[in-house]
């Protein structure tokens, strides 16, 4: 119950939120008991919820952690084992041409060997939200540095051109 009390404020502070303003505002959960038990036997703290509450509140208490990858050096970036990849097209998708880039993301792809799913979400990505002055070269660059993945390139390729 407390969790759902919990998700019941979390979406009155998102309608007001979507009503134009700009800031949250308190919202205090009242729960109305009438059961036959009395007093009311649960807890209302919804950290009690978790298997570690402890944990929970050390980890809700306190400001999310951020990892800006925006002030990471890309050479830094490049030791960031599998996650390195997605780390590197957000760091300039919107800052580069995805060209430049072509040849790391394809080193990238073959040294770890993502999933074609992962493949394509990345490539669906850049086509959304990135930009580069030659699409053709970029993916031509990227099957050609990345073998293993040249096919699943190419076919990519062929549905985003199908796609517009």
């Amino acid at each position: 119950m407390a969790f759902r009390l919990l998700r019941y404020s979390v979406a009155a502070m998102q309608r007001h939120l979507e009503q134009g303003n700009d800031t949250l505002p308190v919202v205090i959960p009242l729960l109305f008991y009438h059961g036959t038990t009395s007093p009311y036997p649960y807890s209302t703290q919804w950290l009690d919820c978790f298997a570690d509450p402890e944990l929970a509140e050390s980890v809700y208490r306190q400001a999310f952690p951020l990892v800006d990858i925006t002030t990471i050096p890309d050479k830094e970036i490049l030791t960031h084992r599998r996650v390195a990849l997605l780390q590197l097209v957000q760091k300039h998708i919107r800052t580069r041409d995805m060209l430049e880039l072509a040849v790391e993301l394809a080193t990238l792809t073959e040294k770890w060997q993502y999933s074609k799913e992962q493949c394509k979400s990345l490539l669906y990505y850049i086509a959304r939200a990135g930009n580069t002055i030659d699409g053709e070269a970029f993916i031509r660059t990227l099957a050609e540095k990345a073998p293993t993945y040249r096919e699943d390139f190419m076919t990519i390729a062929e549905q985003l051109e199908a796609k517009g």
